[in-house]
């Protein structure tokens, strides 16, 4: 290769490895913290759904998860993947 080739190859490089030290990276960072986070979820967690839900976890299966809401205590089923945070762990 030429000096010249090699100073083409460069830029793109160096705009690749800026993209990735600040776009890619935190993306990847963040979605491991949340997969850890619903991993460890556990019944008595109070959380909010992706969808705005507030609930409090009472059943917790392999991929479901129940959820107690509202002051007459209806229960739906949702995904873990819909759960967005957790408010309050369970003691």
């Amino acid at each position: 290769m030429s000096p010249q080739q090699l100073q083409g190859l460069i830029v793109p490089i160096g705009i690749f490895a800026v993209f990735y030290l600040f776009a890619i990276r935190p993306q990847k960072k963040r979605e491991k913290e949340i997969q850890e986070m619903r991993n460890s979820l556990a019944v008595g967690d109070e959380v909010i759904t992706i969808g705005g839900i507030y609930g409090k976890i009472i059943v917790l299966k392999e991929d479901i998860v129940t959820l107690e809401v509202g002051s007459t205590k209806t229960r739906l089923d949702v995904t873990k993947w819909a759960i967005g945070t957790v408010t309050k762990k369970a003691n």
